[in-house]
């Protein structure tokens, strides 16, 4: 939700600017009973309402990744709607699903417990909440890096309905459509929304010709409820479904032993597929009890997904590589907020989470060789948490929490082998070469203060712990290795920070250092044993102190234009290395390790952006924007040889808004035709495996809303 500033101090002057993107974003990071102003949060945040969400195209969350200081929010690649997010330096490279991410995703409040399923398109939202740095205790494991939180819109009071049509490079089309509103006045809120979208491919596949690969069709339908309970109760509980299938070619896989990793040329003669289908429910109440609020999250979801992948990246059928997923899921959160005496400010809850993971893969080398292998995991989490704000003047506060984790894992796991155990076509293994489990506990807490030295300045420093538990490898590739357990991975955070609104919300800036010392470092280790081979390790790697600084600007520069600044700075090094991340020839552990890059590690990120708003009157609005964000290079496998180009982001759109509730838009991604990857997986000498992402791209769009 947003709310709109007071142009009340200006009623003398010049009339306000009164771009969507200078309103005032209400955040839900803090887990209180009320959303907050996202300038009164004591953490590192960027926010999105729905209005700024519209200014600035947002298709999905990858469309984000690059405008946030230190932030990475991309797909990896080798299957559509995988995240492989990465803030402040900390992020996987994998599409594991037994890996835990360093970035958790919440959508209505519910943690998404695979990678799968994240990155596609998100309409209909309400407002997106990135959360840099360690959120363990509100948030719980595998936070280290930070938390993405997603809302959908809830079903409003009054009838409602919002359609959109697009068309992109590519014949790629979009189309939704929203209608929510009251179906028991003042009792009974409901909502549904469809999407479509049929993108007919961007990229040309050399080894055939085909100048359409790429091809993809995504449905998804959502509906919710909102009761009002009456009475006294004063409480209202909402209930959101999603059903939801994509399916398409796979990645356009390029081998930079065969193409320049500057250009989009890739010749595969494999040109897989996914098919991705998946459901997911959640019920949230919220009632209030006493001086306080009561709220229960309860979440479920099913993800059920096939693919296959022409790895080698090549003409010739060298690697080819089909999977097969399916992941269910159930979690619930029940919180209690109350503040005592003016002064206390508490929240403290319970939380629960099950997810059983089946994963299998089969490895096509050629006719002559194939390997199968994969597994089972079955996981359980308990959680105690509680954290309290104590004002100890008006301006100076004291922030402190702690949260008790127990995890157990159970595990079988078919080594990737030839003969195999495991067949992807009957989606069942005869037999398991390791059966384990194991339960972690963790205790993180945090402490801080918040100090406003002026009414409209805050600044905070914190101390903070965070940690990804310690798990298994269901894509285990060398036999004489165990898949597990390798141990959890803890990290000590600090941080100082401050976030200044003046000129009566006209500019707001946001600055922050930090240093995140990590131990026990948890990292997939990708190297080729052999020509066309890639063998898949996951170990505690080593300890590192990352540190860094970030900054946002927003101005509002007279009636019509708000220029938008950002930049981020990391710098990470090893402390103390536990592996032979090069796998030199004497298998040594010694300096030359040390001197690795931290990979997923852009020492610099920057951008900025213009917009241009102007009333043309009887309700008529025009919107251009121009957007520029760079990200430095940087280092994609341990041992450095793969590696994530730098890109310059350039985009623009125009759009105007007419008072019948039309809006009519033109816009450019990625102007500039960089060239990006979603990683760099290393074949053995100069080949690899680095999925393309698409260049430039030009569209309209067509929206009607009442």
């Amino acid at each position: 939700m947003v709310a709109t500033l007071s142009s009340g101090l200006y009623a003398q002057e010049a009339p306000k600017n009164k771009s969507a993107l200078l309103e005032e974003v209400l955040v839900t990071g803090t887990k209180k009973a009320e959303a907050e102003k996202l300038q009164d949060v004591p953490i590192a945040a960027t926010a999105f309402g729905e209005d700024q969400l519209e200014v600035l195209f947002v298709r999905d969350l990858q469309s984000l990744s690059y405008t946030m200081p230190n932030v990475s929010m991309d797909d990896v690649g080798t299957a559509k709607g995988v995240a492989n997010f990465s803030f402040r330096g900390l992020g996987i490279n994998s599409s594991i699903p037994s890996i835990d991410p360093t970035v958790g995703v919440f959508i209505d409040g519910v943690y998404q417990g695979t990678n799968q399923g994240v990155v596609f398109d998100q309409f209909d939202m309400a407002g997106v909440e990135v959360l840099r740095g360690p959120q363990g205790i509100l948030f719980g494991r595998n936070v280290t890096g930070g938390a993405v939180l997603v809302r959908t819109t809830d079903p409003t009071p009054e009838t409602s309905f919002k359609a959109r049509l697009s068309r992109e490079t590519g014949n790629n089309t979009y189309l939704s459509a929203v209608l929510s509103g009251p179906l028991v006045e003042g009792k009974l809120l409901g909502k549904i929304a469809v999407y479509g979208n049929k993108d007919q491919g961007y990229f040309e596949n050399k080894a055939n010709g085909n100048d359409s690969f790429g091809d993809s069709k995504t449905l998804m339908g959502r509906a919710a409820l909102t009761w009002l309970h009456g009475g006294d109760a004063n409480a209202e509980t909402t209930f959101k479904i999603e059903q939801a299938d994509s399916e398409g070619d796979g990645p356009a896989g390029q081998n930079h032993a065969l193409f320049d990793r500057n250009s989009f040329d890739f010749a595969i003669d494999d040109e897989g597929y996914f098919d991705m289908e998946w459901t997911r429910a959640s019920v949230e109440h919220k009632r209030d009890i006493g001086n306080g609020t009561l709220t229960n999250i309860t979440g479920w979801k099913n993800l059920e997904t096939t693919a296959e992948t022409d790895i080698d990246a090549t003409p010739n059928p060298v690697f080819h590589a089909p999977i097969a997923l399916d992941a269910e899921q159930f979690s619930n959160e029940l919180r209690y907020n109350i503040v005592l005496d003016e002064r206390f400010d508490v929240t403290a809850g319970l939380y629960y989470f099950t997810q059983d993971i089946f994963y299998l893969e089969r490895r096509n080398f050629g006719v002559a060789l194939v390997q199968t292998g994969g597994g089972k995991q079955d996981q359980t989490t308990l959680g105690a948490f509680a954290a309290v704000d104590y004002r100890i003047t008006d301006n100076l506060s004291v922030l402190a929490g702690v949260r008790y984790t127990e995890e157990e894992k159970e595990v079988q796991v078919a080594n990737i082998a030839s003969p195999g155990k495991c067949s992807t076509d009957t989606h069942s293994c005869s037999g398991y070469d390791f059966t384990d489990s194991k339960t972690w506990n963790n205790v993180s807490p945090k402490i801080g203060v918040q100090w406003y030295p002026m009414e409209n300045l805050q600044t905070y420093a914190s101390y903070s712990q965070g940690f990804r538990s310690g798990g298994y490898n269901l894509r285990n590739t060398l036999p004489n290795v165990e898949p597990g357990p390798f141990d959890e991975e803890t990290q000590n955070s600090f941080e100082i920070g401050a976030k200044w609104d003046g000129f009566d919300g006209m500019l707001r800036l946001n600055a922050a250092i930090f240093q995140n010392e990590i131990k026990d470092m948890q990292r997939e280790i990708n190297f080729s044993p052999a020509p066309n081979q890639i063998a898949q390790v996951i170990d505690n790697s080593a300890d590192a102190t990352i540190t860094g600084a970030e900054f946002e600007a927003l101005a509002g520069l007279g009636q019509y234009f708000v220029l938008a600044l950002n930049a981020g700075y990391l710098d990470g090094q090893y402390d103390k290395v536990l592996y032979d991340l090069n796998r030199d020839p004497n298998g040594l552990i010694d300096e030359n390790d040390k001197k690795l890059d931290i990979p997923r590690l852009a020492q610099w990120t920057y951008g900025a952006s213009l917009t241009f708003q102007n009333d043309m009157g009887d309700g008529n609005m025009l919107t251009a924007r121009v957007g520029f964000n760079h990200r430095d290079p940087s280092a994609y496998t341990d041992d450095n040889l793969g590696y994530l180009n730098s890109a310059d982001m350039v985009d623009a759109a125009v759009s105007v808004s007419t008072k019948e509730g039309f809006t009519y838009s033109v816009f450019g991604r990625n102007l500039k035709d960089e060239v990006t990857h979603g990683g760099d997986t290393q074949l053995g000498g100069p080949a690899s495996f680095a999925p393309l992402n698409k260049g430039k791209v030009f569209g309209f769009e067509v929206k009607y809303e009442y």
